[in-house]
């Protein structure tokens, strides 16, 4: 019996032991939770480097200087400035600001720019955006809002063609009218042009002349690009097809958006504003304005020249930049033959071949 009751107390005492123990023991933590995936990294702002600014500030400068040229010149020296003013542009050099300028145009579209950086949400396919445009510069013209920001380059660049046009109609016509016998220009105006050697020469040497941008213009354009206002533009759509210019300014104006289009992408920007239709169609018209002047005697027929082969030429190359041509391939020509390099036989090329007749007889053959 005594045993019986040693052994319960025993018993008890083990069991208040252990649960002495097991009050004192540290329960073991439950696992934590899995960490939340990383956030994706934030897209870089959008950025358009000082290169890409500074070859628009040439264009924009160099056309509004080209608008001033005006018919109802009034004397021969007034004639001989409106050539050296339009001939004051290097081919590239224009060619290069213009789609450069079309970019800076594209990025005041909201809709072009959101599109293209809703796309590229992830790293891995920002930069796989990234590479098909650098291998593929009409990729960009399948973006979002792409017809948005074509619209904008069609409008603005069509108005400078436009402006350029209505200034070769009204010089080439002041050519006819300054023959009149009752217009008191006539004195001067059939008068042979002097040194017409060494103004030849000038315009080529004005040719050559690598054109500096504007500071101002610059600074202007720069935070336009980076900014996405400042231009005051109107909307305006254009759907494709697009040419070659525009679908290499909205190749700048995506890389941009996306954030590579900054000073360490300069080999990048740079590559897509060279653009051959476009710098053969103005290098063209330097040549047809060459053998114009050239054949060109009186100063009546210099003003021909500046009417046909500054402004209307302008107008013409500025139009075949942003309106698609169709090609007309020669009966002798195998379609589809030719290397893709290629540039297109422009209007402006075409003629080229008749540039060598003298201004004289373009006035004397009527309008």
């Amino acid at each position: 019996m005594l045993e019986a009751r040693i052994r319960r107390g025993l018993s008890l005492a083990a069991i208040v032991a252990m649960t002495a123990v097991a009050a004192c023991a540290t329960p073991e933590p439950e696992p934590a939770p899995a960490p939340p995936p990383p956030a994706p990294a934030p897209l870089p702002a959008v950025s358009l480097n000082e290169g890409v600014a500074q070859a628009a500030s040439i264009y924009v400068a160099f056309m509004r200087e080209a608008a001033t040229i005006e018919a109802g010149f009034t004397s021969a020296e007034a004639i001989q400035a409106a050539i050296r003013r339009g001939a004051s542009y290097e081919p590239a050099q224009l060619s290069r600001g213009m789609i450069a300028y079309g970019s800076i145009l594209a990025l005041q579209s909201p809709e072009f720019v959101q599109g293209v950086r809703s796309l590229a949400a992830q790293p891995g396919q920002r930069q796989l955006i990234i590479s098909r445009i650098v291998a593929d510069p009409a990729y960009a013209a399948t973006l979002p809002g792409a017809d948005a920001a074509a619209g904008l380059i069609v409008d603005t660049i069509g108005r400078d063609s436009a402006a350029m046009l209505l200034i070769a109609d009204a010089v080439e016509e002041d050519a006819y009218t300054i023959q009149g016998r009752g217009d008191p220009r006539r004195r001067w105006a059939t008068v042979p042009v002097a040194d017409r050697a060494v103004r030849l020469e000038g315009a080529k040497a004005l040719s050559a002349v690598h054109m500096l941008p504007s500071a101002e213009e610059s600074a202007r354009l720069f935070a336009a690009a980076n900014g996405g206002a400042g231009l005051s533009l109107s909307p305006a759509r254009s759907g494709p097809p697009y040419t070659p210019a525009v679908a290499r300014s909205l190749a700048l104006a995506a890389l941009a958006a996306l954030g590579a289009g900054g000073e360490d992408a300069r080999a990048n920007t740079e590559a897509l504003t060279v653009e051959q239709n476009s710098e053969f169609c103005l290098n063209m018209s330097k040549l047809m304005l060459f053998q114009c002047l050239a054949a060109s005697r009186p100063s009546y027929e210099d003003m021909f020249c500046v009417g046909r082969h500054v402004a209307r030429d302008l107008a013409t190359c500025t139009a075949q930049n942003i309106t698609p041509v169709p090609l007309e391939i020669p009966a002798t020509a195998v379609a589809g033959g030719a290397p893709d390099s290629a540039p297109v036989q422009t209007p402006v090329a075409e003629a080229a071949a008749a540039a060598s007749v003298s201004a004289t007889s373009a006035l004397n053959s009527g309008r």
